[in-house]
């Protein structure tokens, strides 16, 4: 199959269906009423979806922006770059015109196991975009994280893939999040008596941007990757001078630190540092001072 080699005419790039060139970026529809599918803004961060696009007319509106227009309009904002080079975006560079590679819904969403295809430095510009949603920057991303593209419902998919101790991956994206066997913990030891423990990758992840430092070996560090394990390694924690966790402020996250606590005087309850905020990634995306 051969894809376009020289730029679309604007005339052309305005008549590419909107809703399949979103789903080629990892975004798909929240909801479909008719012609018009809602979603959550690719461009800008949200949690109700105001983005819509009415694919009769195949324009979209993004009513917190305010804005809309045609996929040429949205290209510009997207990628924030001028038309032209939308325009080399959507004919040339624009990668994911070239295989078909979905974003993944919900792990229970599915049958089946994830097949790891291969794995890679994270390159793809929706999955930085993703990134850059998150405030993590490219560089912190690539030192712990890669890209990986897998298998499953025999489709190819992508995401950020976070690797654990047995070689299984947390797999994100902007819209969903999965998890490839085999799951277990994630350990970046240094020979350190401290430990700071996370529940997920992306509270890892903004430990490392808030730090703004790349003196990070005087602890170890233990990205749960589910709640699930935190009580089978006692040992392995209890083996420190000093444990610090850093939780969800949510009700499993408030169980599992109650638990950690009668373990031991060593262990510390880091969550008021972010209180009022859902976790650690969620602070910094949305604190005024992060």
């Amino acid at each position: 199959m051969e894809f376009r080699k020289k730029r679309l005419m604007i005339g052309e790039a305005k008549e590419m269906d909107m809703v399949h060139c979103l789903s080629q970026l990892c975004y798909e529809p929240v909801k479909i009423i008719r012609n018009d599918h809602w979603y959550h803004s690719p461009l800008r961060e949200e949690h109700t979806p105001s983005f819509k696009v009415n694919q009769a007319l195949n324009r979209w509106y993004d009513h917190g922006m305010g804005k809309g227009g045609n996929l040429v309009d949205f290209g510009v904002l997207f990628w924030e770059c001028s038309v032209a080079d939308a325009l080399v975006k959507l004919s040339g560079d624009f990668s994911f015109q070239q295989q078909q590679i979905l974003p993944v819904r919900s792990a229970g969403e599915h049958q089946g196991k994830i097949k790891i295809l291969d794995s890679f430095l994270l390159s793809s510009w929706p999955l930085q975009r993703y990134l850059q949603q998150r405030k993590i920057p490219l560089k912190i991303a690539t030192q712990f994280c890669c890209e990986v593209r897998y298998e499953l419902g025999e489709k190819v998919w992508y995401g950020i893939g976070f690797e654990n101790d047995l070689g299984g991956y947390e797999i994100r994206n902007a819209y969903h999040k999965v998890s490839s066997s085999p799951k277990r913990i994630t350990t970046i030891q240094h020979g350190a008596t401290n430990a700071l423990i996370f529940e997920g990758f992306f509270d890892f992840l903004s430990f490392m941007v808030i730090c703004k430092t790349n003196e990070h070996d005087n602890a170890d560090y233990i990205i749960l990757n589910s709640l699930a394990f935190l009580e089978g390694i006692q040992p392995l924690l209890d083996s420190y001078k000093n444990v610090s966790l850093f939780l969800d402020n949510d009700d499993a996250g408030k169980n599992a630190v109650e638990l950690a606590l009668t373990w031991g005087k060593q262990y510390q309850d880091e969550r008021r540092f972010y209180e009022g905020y859902g976790d650690l990634n969620d602070w910094l995306i949305n604190s005024p001072g992060a």
